[in-house]
């Protein structure tokens, strides 16, 4: 959809009209004031006689409301004067200009809803942003303008919201500031690096209100390393949001169970899981008991599983080493796999490179093993 901004203009607005209409299209005229939308009708009536138009907004009945739309949709007449109410469900593919006035008093989301309203068939479509002059317009306006004039594209709607959430802020949960830079960072490592945030005031500046309140210790995000494809097919679900979703689900499982009915409902949904997805399930499985163990990456392949242990001089290193879990998990595997396995040491890393791991089967087996421990 093509995207300007403009200071009000009265023959700007007359010849977007006069070139719709020549191809036949429709118009969207979007003035989001009840009191006087009758004179701006009245006022495009005066700049192009030849037009039909018609008016609607809120405070009509829904019959009257009904019918207005259902005559712009046969064509009955060339411009819809409206409020805003016409930014959701409208679907008519002739109506492809659309005038906003007083663009600059709009949300972002508001004004990319209202923009969709138009582009909806195989023509050229055009969006006016109609404001008050530029330089009257205070920095956030501009910005709000700005950002719908250059993401004008299909399927920009990801790139318009991640720039209303740097106009507005993320927020900051713990005070009024506003931070602005979710969407440098993701959503999941914002969360984690409040958490973390939290746990340090915690342990710091709020520590006499904790004070003989063991303090939770976060189990590692274990990163699985295999050879094999573990995931959901495309051609098993087919829909790619579908498909975030039941990712999203799984990652969210905090045992075995939950595994296992995820895969239960996968399966009684869209049918036996290849191979691809047993192969998911086995892994996230692996990354479960492996951080359980508190190791922070786990890498099978070639008949053999290496375990990293958590760094020393971490919060979750000192409590690894401090618990004697690591000496622990030692004993565990010395009963377990006697001469099979070996420490190894290089600066601050330690792992347990461990032989003889045939499947991913055996890979759990022995994972479960030393989460008991």
């Amino acid at each position: 959809v093509y995207t300007e901004i403009h200071s009000f203009n009265e023959e700007l607005i007359r010849d977007a009209i006069l070139q719709e209409m020549s191809r036949g299209g429709q118009v969207f005229f979007i003035h989001n004031r009840v009191k006087n939308i009758e004179e701006v009708a009245e006022m495009i009536r005066r700049l192009v006689p030849d037009s039909r138009i018609r008016f609607g907004h809120g405070q009509m009945t829904a019959s009257q409301l009904e019918k207005i739309i259902e005559d712009f949709y046969g064509h009955k007449f060339d411009v819809l004067v409206s409020t805003n109410i016409v930014e959701n469900g409208i679907d008519i593919a002739n109506a492809n200009t659309i005038l906003i006035n007083n663009a600059d008093n709009f949300g972002l989301a508001e004004l990319h809803q209202l923009r969709g309203r138009v582009g909806r068939s195989n023509r050229k479509a055009f969006c006016y942003l109609i404001t008050r002059p530029i330089e009257t317009l205070t920095t956030e306006a501009r910005k709000r303008l700005l950002a719908l004039e250059e993401f004008s594209d299909l399927g920009s709607g990801f790139n318009i919201a991640m720039r209303d959430l740097d106009i507005r802020g993320a927020g900051d949960i713990l005070g009024g500031e506003q931070s602005g830079f979710v969407n440098d960072i993701g959503f999941d490592l914002y969360t984690k690096i409040l958490n973390d945030a939290v746990l340090e005031l915690k342990e710091s500046e709020f520590s006499d209100l904790f004070d003989g309140i063991e303090a939770e210790i976060e189990l590692p995000e274990t990163l699985v390393e295999i050879d094999e494809t573990a995931l959901l097919p495309s051609d098993y679900i087919q829909d790619n949001v579908e498909r975030l979703n039941l990712y999203r689900k799984l990652a969210q499982a905090k045992s075995e169970e939950a595994i296992n009915e995820w895969k239960d409902e996968i399966e009684d949904r869209f049918g036996k899981a290849p191979k691809e997805a047993n192969t998911l399930i086995l892994v996230t499985k692996i990354k479960l008991y492996a951080s359980k163990s508190f190791f922070t990456k786990a890498t099978i392949r070639a008949g053999r599983m290496w375990l990293i242990c958590p760094k020393t001089n971490t919060k979750i290193g000192n409590y690894y080493y401090e618990q004697n879990l690591f000496q622990q998990t030692l004993a565990q595997l010395e009963q377990m796999k006697k001469d099979k396995f070996k420490v190894i040491q290089k600066d601050e890393i330690v792992r347990f490179a461990i032989q003889d791991v045939s499947s991913f089967d055996e890979a759990l087996d022995c994972l479960k093993t030393l989460s008991k421990s």
